[in-house]
C-alpha cells in the first residue's frame, strides 16, 4: 500500500520459522504478521476479537495475510484455549495480545484487564516453558513507568504505574522475568512508547486527529494539552520485535522501544493540522484519571542489545497515517 513507509522491518533473509503472533488482528499484531508472512515464516495468528473496537476493522487489518498459504488465523481466547497444543513446534512467540487503553481499566473494567493481560500471559508462558520455545517476545508498555522524576526514563528506573492498565502490563512483565529466572524461558519484554501509524486503534489520539481533520469533526482534548508523549511508528515497532527475536540477550531482558522525540499534545494537534492543511476543531474535556503527565524513553539499551534504533520521524509517520485515513475514506465512499 502506498501509505506504508519502508524501514528496517522489511522482510529479511532469515531462514523461515514457525512463529506464533497473539493479537494477530490488532494494530501492531497485524503489521507484524504481514512482515513475517512476507519473509516466508510459517505464521500462526491468534486473536479473540474482543469488542474494544470493531470486528470489521480487525478483519480488514488481517485480510491481506489471509491470502497467503503460510498464515493461519485461529480465533481463540488465551485465557482458556489449549495453549500447549497451540505452541507445538513454535520457535518464537510474539505476544502482542492485550486489553488496551488506560481510561477503561478502572472500576468494573479491571477484571477484563487482569484476565486478558495477566492470566493470559501466565498461561502462555507456562505453555512456552512446556514446549521449550526458543524466544518469547512480550509487548509491554511505557505505562509501567507512570509519572517519573526524570526523563527520558531508562529500564532501571523504578516502575510506578499510574493506571490499572499499567499495573497489569507490569505484572505480566514481571511474570516474564519470573519464568526466565526460574525456568529459563528466553523472554524479552519491549516497552512500547505510544505506537502510531496506519491501522492505529480508533481510541488513540493521532487516529482521532486524522479523522477530525478529514471529516470536520471535533477532536476531544483531555486536559490542557500540555501533557507530553513520545510516539513510535508502527514499522519501527515491528523492526524491534524482529531484532528481539534473534538478539543474543539474557532471559528476562527488558528494553524501551521509543520513537526518539517528545511532543506536547498541543504541538501534536498543530502538526497534524499543518500536514492536513486545515485547522483542528478542539472539544475540551477534563483530564482523565490514569493519564500520565509525561512519557519519554531512552533507547540506548535497545541500540546496545538489539541493534535497533527508530527510523521514522513523527512528522513522516503522521503524513503516512493521514494518507491511510484519506485512502480508507475514499474507498468507503
Amino acid at each position: 500500500m502506498t501509505t506504508e513507509i519502508s524501514t528496517a522491518s522489511e522482510p529479511s533473509e532469515a531462514s523461515p520459522r514457525r512463529v506464533l503472533v497473539t493479537g494477530a488482528a490488532g494494530f501492531v499484531g497485524s503489521h507484524l504478521v504481514d512482515t513475517l508472512v512476507a519473509r516466508g515464516d510459517d505464521v500462526i495468528g491468534v486473536d479473540c476479537f474482543t469488542p474494544y473496537y470493531s470486528h470489521g476493522a480487525k478483519s480488514a487489518a488481517i485480510a491481506d495475510a489471509q491470502e497467503h498459504e503460510n498464515f493461519t488465523l485461529i480465533e481463540a481466547d488465551l485465557r482458556d484455549a489449549p495453549l500447549t497444543e497451540l505452541l507445538d513446534g513454535i520457535d518464537t512467540v510474539f505476544h502482542q495480545a492485550a486489553q488496551p487503553g488506560v481510561r477503561l481499566s478502572w472500576s468494573d473494567g479491571f477484571s477484563e484487564y487482569a484476565s486478558h493481560n495477566v492470566l493470559a500471559t501466565q498461561r502462555l508462558l507456562e505453555a512456552a516453558h512446556d514446549r521449550e520455545v526458543r524466544r518469547f517476545v512480550y509487548a509491554s508498555s511505557s505505562s509501567v513507568y507512570g509519572n517519573q522524576d526524570r526523563y527520558p526514563t531508562v529500564e532501571t528506573d523504578l516502575p510506578g504505574p499510574y493506571s490499572p492498565y499499567g499495573v497489569t502490563k507490569l505484572a505480566a512483565e514481571h511474570l516474564c522475568g519470573l519464568y526466565a529466572e526460574n525456568w529459563g524461558v528466553s523472554t524479552v519484554a519491549l516497552r512500547y512508547f505510544t505506537v502510531f501509524g496506519p491501522r492505529q486503534r480508533p481510541d488513540m489520539s493521532i487516529h482521532r486527529l486524522c479523522e477530525a481533520v478529514g471529516t470536520g469533526a471535533s477532536f476531544p482534548r483531555f486536559g490542557d494539552g500540555t501533557q507530553i508523549r513520545e510516539f513510535t511508528y508502527v514499522s519501527d515497532i515491528v523492526a524491534a520485535n524482529l531484532c528481539a527475536a534473534d538478539a543474543t540477550v539474557d532471559p528476562g531482558t527488558v528494553v524501551n522501544i521509543a520513537g526518539g522525540g517528545e511532543i506536547t499534545l498541543n504541538e501534536l494537534i498543530a502538526m497534524v493540522g499543518e500536514l492536513a492543511g486545515t485547522e483542528v476543531t478542539i472539544e475540551d474535556h477534563p483530564a482523565q484519571a490514569g493519564d500520565a503527565k509525561r512519557n519519554g524513553g531512552s533507547t540506548a539499551r535497545a541500540s546496545e542489545l538489539l541493534g535497533w534504533a527508530p527510523q521514522v520521524s513523527l512528522r513522516d509517520g503522521i503524513a503516512a497515517q493521514l494518507a491511510w485515513h484519506n485512502e480508507r475514506r475514499s474507498v468507503a465512499v
